[in-house]
């Protein structure tokens, strides 16, 4: 049976190079890179080359790169760490409703410890309006993180226009952004984002799982949530995984994102078009959301439902964001969405590696599911 894996918002298949790097560096370049001798001098070389290759797709300073073991590990530092840092000039932090559980639930924490946590709620879209964060901001302000692509619905977030803004009345706010479903799909350039703090994640631009990145901004003050080593500048202390490390920046060397987005669009309107022949469909992303997500539902026919019917098809897609673990997606229900709306929902993701053939594939599966599967 063929594979046809439209998942990869959740993760991506690791390029063969990418792979081959992380093998070579295992098997060759296997010291520790903290080593004081002529090995590990070779190892902290090769650490050293990855993170100059993250550094230039983001725009930035190899020397504001810290290596992480994803996304999840980079929002909390930059979080967290933030916070400790500036606790003592104020306690409101902004955020939206819809963010990935890695800051969301962090927010809820943070709420919780007596935080002034604000959740900007986006419109019936997905979409989230500028000026509600912007006019949400003040003087007690000391941190606003707003990812740049929804992980759900594909939704894109002002995210310039909003930190501009905020930059220029309040400077002494820290910006943060989650760039992990952006990052290879679109252009991103710290400077024009004008952040402090921006989260990259390996795994979703076909590199192995287990890495990350973090940027801070030169003159951002972090406070560690690890401790017992001086790698990363002591923000992210243990030995640093060089073979995932250096997969990571042949990843990212490997970044094409003009043709990815071409690839991308070619097939998000083939499958919307698709989709808005089949009666009992809801698309529920944005018209001008990223290409590479595309999330609907089928309505009568609750998600884990369908997700076993395309998977026994050889069609691979999820019911939203992998980390959830099949809960009830807080970032559709934070859209006003109805019941019937999110328990049904379906994410399709795209990758470089897909073609329309996969889209036919699940056409011709949902139908299938449509046909036999028994409705709520």
């Amino acid at each position: 049976m063929a594979e046809h894996y439209l998942d990869n918002s959740a993760t991506t298949r690791v390029s063969e190079s990418a792979a081959k790097k992380a093998y070579d560096i295992m098997t060759s370049e296997y010291a520790n890179p903290s080593s004081l001798h002529s090995f590990g001098f070779c190892a902290a070389k090769e650490l050293e080359c990855a993170r100059e290759k993250v550094a230039k797709t983001l725009g930035a300073d190899s020397s504001e790169i810290i290596f992480t073991s994803g996304g999840t590990e980079a929002n909390n530092l930059a979080i967290l760490g933030t916070v400790e840092a500036l606790k003592r000039r104020g306690n409101k932090i902004i955020t939206t409703a819809t963010e990935h559980s890695s800051v969301y639930d962090t927010m809820l924490k943070l709420q919780k410890d007596g935080f002034d946590v604000i959740f900007i709620k986006p419109d019936e879209s997905g979409n989230i309006n500028p000026l509600d964060v912007i006019n949400a901001a003040d003087e007690k302000t000391i941190l606003v993180s707003i990812m740049l692509t929804n992980n759900e619905t594909g939704a894109n977030y002002p995210v310039k226009e909003i930190f501009t803004q905020i930059k220029r009345r309040f400077p002494q706010a820290i910006l943060h952004t989650d760039a992990v479903q952006a990052f290879g799909k679109c252009e991103i350039k710290v400077a024009k984002l004008s952040c402090d703090l921006l989260t990259v994640s390996g795994h979703k631009i076909h590199a192995p799982k287990g890495v990350g990145a973090l940027y801070v901004k030169k003159g951002v003050r972090l406070i560690p949530r690890t401790f017992g080593g001086s790698q990363e500048k002591k923000l992210r202390t243990g030995t640093e995984s060089t073979p995932l490390i250096c997969a990571f920046g042949v990843a990212c060397e490997e970044i094409d994102t003009e043709k990815n987005i071409q690839t991308a669009k070619e097939l998000n309107t083939y499958l919307r078009n698709k989709l808005s022949t089949m009666e009992g469909i809801r698309v529920t992303s944005p018209e001008d959301a990223s290409p590479f997500v595309l999330n609907f539902s089928v309505l009568g026919i609750r998600s884990e439902t369908m997700l076993h019917h395309l998977a026994s098809k050889g069609v691979y897609v999820s019911s939203g964001s992998a980390c959830s673990k099949g809960a009830k997606s807080h970032v559709l229900s934070s859209m006003g969405l109805s019941d019937d709306i999110i328990d049904s929902a379906i994410r399709v993701s795209f990758s470089k590696f897909n073609t329309l053939s996969d889209c036919d594939a699940l056409i011709d599966a949902l139908t299938g599911g449509m046909n036999t599967l028994a409705k709520r």
